[in-house]
């Protein structure tokens, strides 16, 4: 991005959205003559149930698609009421920016059932017009992704313009199908409007695209941009890029763009008046919508909604003759299913086909106990990607029994350490003393990650490794290593080990001070690699071997075991560990296998 945004994107969100955003409709001097409602929402992420814990009155699947419905058929009524536009022609589309499914418990149940999926009928109940991919598509690998879009309406695209499929020939045969392309052009009413499609760059380092390769987003939206027909005046980008802040700082770049939808972030948007999920209100990020200049500096809005089913997006969008915005209008409408007024009532095919159903997959996992802890078990984000906690050594662990007890048959002699980075722990709570579920795994490590075996790993290649681990550390970044096998010793304060986006080190590292194995063995001593330290088998997960969060695994290979990291936690509850977590093996704080520097 240029350097001269880069004070607006350090920003905190809160102050961004007051400096760029204005409250309320902005009506120009032109004449309205086009009304088009955009309804839309972004990381579902198989959030099908409900809202979550202590929220489940809130959130669900079937009850978004009767207020997808309801206010669809509003829209459709009022069109720009709100704007006091007059009778113009009026449309409504719907729209979702990315994470349409995310490797968990739910998204088991479908793996379970095979396609289509539960997330997919979803899809279909809600009508989408268009849908951005996001970055957890690809948890599962480009198949299941396949397996995903093959179960929608194939009237219905997913869009990407920077990404490169061509070396994944399913999902080449769906972009050659036109199912997954880089816009669409859809045609409401006489009038014609692009919607642009957009993943992030950090793709490979945050998921498992496999073949699937990611270009400039700037450029890749700019040459859709310049390939639409003349005849379209009106262009919507659909983005997955992680923050709203990036799309803030893409409008930077751009000019054409009219209304930009984000997703990723899970930031809130909304105005004084809004009525919020319960919890919510301490975390508004700016208004609804905001308003960001462009290349060109004509201000474009900006929305998002958080995830998980919680809100829809309704936005009001006026536009003159020629295509320009004239003013805006809009909430994010939560999604209540009782104990409110504006409850809806949860639509009884979706409640039959997916809520029964998913619903009982996860009573069927809450009722498999595959152990118990005396100990709570501590899977907190801001804890487990900042520093040692049990739960982390825990799951290393596991890893290091697993891969021990089967490398043997991969032909594999002997494994020494594990690694797990704290951004596939995904829980975000303490799992209280008590039973441990099947579904309690699930929670806690959702994604499709394979336990992998890095054999012959050097030492100087370790320490490299660990560099990268706690590089991002004062950021909660979800590189940060849970470990077994060894202790680490570093330096938050000293110079952190900076990558390119190939890999190749820009800043050497200097935070690692010491690393030992368990049975003594120095690795690394005062910041340096100790002469004559021996090569080590790791083992890891295949999307930490593959690159991901960065891990400067390069061209080592590796030997997937053909076990993933929440099957091998589970059977090291049940079966290595007799069924039984130990506050002596496992107490709250950890074990003193990472430390800092006095």
């Amino acid at each position: 991005m240029p350097s001269s945004n880069d004070a607006l994107r350090r920003l905190p969100l809160v102050a961004l959205g007051a400096l760029l955003a204005a409250s309320g409709a902005a009506m120009a001097q032109e004449g309205p003559a086009f009304c088009l409602t955009i309804l839309h929402n972004n990381d579902a992420e198989s959030q099908l149930l409900d809202a979550g814990s202590e929220l489940e009155s809130f959130g669900g699947a079937a009850t978004f698609v009767s207020l997808v419905e309801q206010q669809r058929a509003a829209a459709a009524a009022e069109g720009c009421a709100a704007l006091e536009a007059g009778d113009v022609p009026r449309a409504v589309v719907t729209l979702s920016s990315g994470d349409n499914f995310l490797a968990g418990p739910e998204f088991n149940a479908s793996l379970e059932k095979g396609p289509p999926f539960y997330d997919s009928l979803v899809v279909n109940a809600i009508g989408y017009d268009a849908l951005a991919i996001g970055n957890h598509e690809f948890d599962f690998g480009p198949d299941v992704l396949v397996d995903f879009i093959e179960g929608v309406d194939p009237e219905v695209p997913f869009l990407s313009a920077n990404l490169d499929l061509s070396a994944e020939p399913r999902l080449q045969a769906l972009a050659d199908a036109g199912r997954i392309a880089g816009s669409v052009v859809l045609e409401r009413d006489g009038e014609r409007i692009a919607v642009i499609g957009a993943t992030t760059e950090d793709l490979p380092f945050i998921s498992s695209p496999r073949g699937v390769t990611v270009g400039d987003v700037a450029q890749a939206v700019r040459d859709e941009i310049e390939g639409l027909p003349d005849e379209v005046d009106k262009i919507i980008l659909i983005s997955h890029l992680q923050s709203v802040n990036e799309d803030v700082a893409l409008l930077a770049e751009l000019e054409g763009i009219d209304v930009a939808i984000a997703g990723g972030g899970d930031e809130l948007l909304a105005n004084p008046d809004t009525p919020l999920v319960p919890g919510d209100e301490e975390d508004v990020a700016g208004p609804y919508p905001m308003m960001v200049p462009d290349a060109s500096g004509k201000e474009v809005p900006v929305v998002t909604t958080s995830g998980n089913m919680k809100y829809l997006g309704r936005l009001e969008v006026l536009f003159d003759d020629q295509g320009e915005v004239l003013a805006t209008a809009g909430a994010p409408v939560r999604v209540v299913q009782k104990g409110a007024d504006d409850a809806v009532t949860p639509d009884p095919e979706v409640a039959a086909n997916v809520t029964v159903p998913v619903a009982a997959a996860l009573e069927e996992a809450a009722n498999t106990v595959v152990g118990t802890t005396e100990v709570p078990l501590n899977g907190r984000r801001s804890d487990i990607r900042t520093r040692e906690t049990n739960l982390g050594n825990l799951i290393a662990d596991a890893l290091l029994v697993r891969a021990r007890a089967a490398g043997g048959e991969f032909g594999i002699d002997g494994v020494d350490i594990g690694l797990q980075n704290g951004g596939g722990i995904r829980n975000d709570s303490v799992l209280p003393a008590g039973e441990i579920t099947e579904l309690d795994t699930f929670d806690i490590l959702p994604f499709s990650n394979f336990v992998t075996v890095v054999e012959g790993l050097a030492p100087a290649d370790l320490k490299l490794l660990m560099e990268n681990a706690v590089s991002a550390v004062e950021d909660g970044g979800g590189a940060f290593a849970q470990i077994s096998g060894f202790s680490l010793v570093y330096d938050p304060e000293a110079v952190a080990l900076e990558l390119d986006d190939a890999g190749s080190v820009v800043t050497e590292g200097q935070r690692v001070k010491e690393i030992a194995l368990d049975d003594g063995t120095q690795i690394v001593a005062d910041g340096a690699v100790v002469e004559g330290a021996p090569a080590v088998n790791l083992v890891t997960i295949d999307f930490l071997a593959r690159g991901g969060d960065q891990y400067p695994f390069g061209d080592a290979t590796f030997t997937p075991l053909g076990i993933s990291y929440q099957q091998a936690l589970s059977r090291f509850i049940e079966e290595d560990l007799g069924g039984k977590v130990t506050a002596e093996a496992y107490p709250e704080g950890g074990t003193g296998r990472i430390k800092t520097v006095p």
